[in-house]
């Protein structure tokens, strides 16, 4: 899905949104997203004014006025939500610029609500097992936030993105404690980030096109920009052994470096063409890995030369969305589009999967590696899940998010084996204590 464009469906073949200026229509975008990750078609862009006729009803001429005006009305006919996921999808686009009337925002909600109705999702599927977790969960201060990726400091803190308030935010475990650190240009819609070992806090501008570097003691940003105006999406961000930055740049179909000792930035495009290059891993001997989630590619970039090398997997109808490392250098990835966990063996090109345990439907999405065991979340099934897999057994365990988790779409582990969860749907961070079982330290 194209995080800074029209999230779409993999497969459907969706087209780039012409970026725009202003709020609004980056909180249009982002109803987009959560139309379409809930099963809906959403219209090609060219077609963004196409008329529609809305159900009568009391907030029709607020739904029609807010949403009409940068993306057509299909993107909510074709919607499906529950009261609460339609509250949280109103508040993302309020706080992004939407000119929803706080008077206005609770007849809207039940507006759409009661016409367009939360549509059936797979059921959780619970697989009990020897370990045990505790999942523990906090609101974070601004609504409608969209806390997207989570990282783990160095200091024991724990830093999400707040794409759609425009904030960095810290949380400290010890206190409870939030701050939320304002980005200096508007809407900038950080994606990914990533800790230095100074402290600083590293971050894709995912609306904006630039990477930036936020130093939490002065709240000072610094911005890299990217080199090429069709590197318009910075997506995900990790620091590789020799110091520098990597990077992917989905929508524009890149993947990048920056030295943060010099500032300077390179992208180079994916040999693919619509490939979206999207999550990121660096293996052991400092070689980054991505996925392709418009194709179905795993991909290795040379640290140096920036020269990508592609690896197909067998089904073509695989989507690889996030990818995870274990320390023996093999790559596992989520197959969102067929509900598979994968592996990839990097140097023999061998391809193995199992079938996730929510069904083809259940959507793996963020994911990572504590040790050679895999955990990921099911983003689609009601609730999201917890899923933990053994290798060694080629056994899943699972467990529900309490709140229903409303898409975890990134997770960290933490050096004692603990987890860190951005649920983007509810609004809050969740953390995933293992009570037993093997705990290892995960490189990503």
């Amino acid at each position: 899905m194209c995080e800074s464009t029209c999230d779409s469906i993999p497969g459907s073949k969706m087209l780039p949104a012409r970026r725009k200026q202003g709020s609004a229509t980056a909180g249009a975008r982002w109803l987009v997203f959560f139309v379409v990750a809930a099963l809906a078609c959403c219209a090609l862009p060219g077609r963004a004014q196409t008329p529609l006729q809305l159900p009568d009803g009391n907030g029709k001429e607020t739904v029609q006025k807010a949403c009409a005006s940068c993306h057509a009305l299909t993107t909510v006919t074709n919607a499906g939500h529950s009261r609460g996921e339609w509250t949280s999808v109103l508040n993302m686009m309020v706080t992004a610029g939407a000119p929803v009337p706080k008077d206005q925002i609770a007849t809207v909600t039940d507006y759409l609500a009661k016409n367009f109705p939360e549509r059936p999702a797979p059921e959780a599927v619970v697989i009990p097992g020897s370990v045990e977790v505790s999942i523990k969960e906090w609101q974070v201060p601004t609504a409608g936030s969209r806390p997207h990726d989570p990282a783990f400091a160095p200091d024991g803190s724990v830093w999400y993105t707040g794409q759609m308030a425009n904030v960095l935010g810290r949380f400290d475990p010890k206190t409870n404690q939030f701050k939320e650190y304002p980005l200096k240009t508007p809407s900038s819609g950080p994606h990914g980030l990533v800790p230095d070992k100074d402290g600083n806090i590293w971050f894709t501008a995912n609306f904006k096109a630039y990477i930036g570097k936020l130093d939490p003691k002065t709240g000072n940003v610094t911005e890299y920009p990217m080199p090429d105006p069709q590197a318009k999406d910075p997506h995900t961000l990790l620091f590789a052994p020799n110091g520098n930055i990597y990077f992917t740049v989905q929508g524009g179909n890149m993947v990048g470096r920056l030295n943060p000792k010099t500032g300077e930035v390179k992208v180079v495009s994916s040999p693919t063409a619509k490939s979206n290059p999207y999550g990121m891993v660096v293996s052991s001997k400092g070689v980054p890995f991505f996925v392709e989630f418009g194709s179905n590619k795993v991909a290795s970039l040379d640290p140096d030369t920036l020269a990508i090398h592609e690896y197909v997997l067998p089904h073509v109808d695989s989507h690889p969305r996030r990818v995870a490392i274990t320390p023996d250098d093999l790559i596992w990835y989520s197959d969102y589009s067929r509900g598979y966990l994968g592996r990839l063996d990097p140097k023999t090109g061998q391809v193995t999967e199992w079938a996730s345990p929510g069904g083809p439907r259940s959507r793996p999405y963020g994911i990572t590696a504590v040790g050679d065991v895999i955990w990921y979340s099911e983003s689609n099934t009601k609730p999201n899940t917890v899923v933990r897999f053994d290798p060694k057994t080629e056994k899943f365990q699972t467990w529900i998010i309490p709140s229903g988790g409303g898409v975890v779409r990134n997770m960290v582990s933490t050096p004692e084996g603990n987890l860190w969860l951005a649920c983007s749907g509810v609004n809050g961070i969740a953390f995933v204590e293992v009570k037993n079982g093997a705990k290892m330290s995960s490189r990503n």
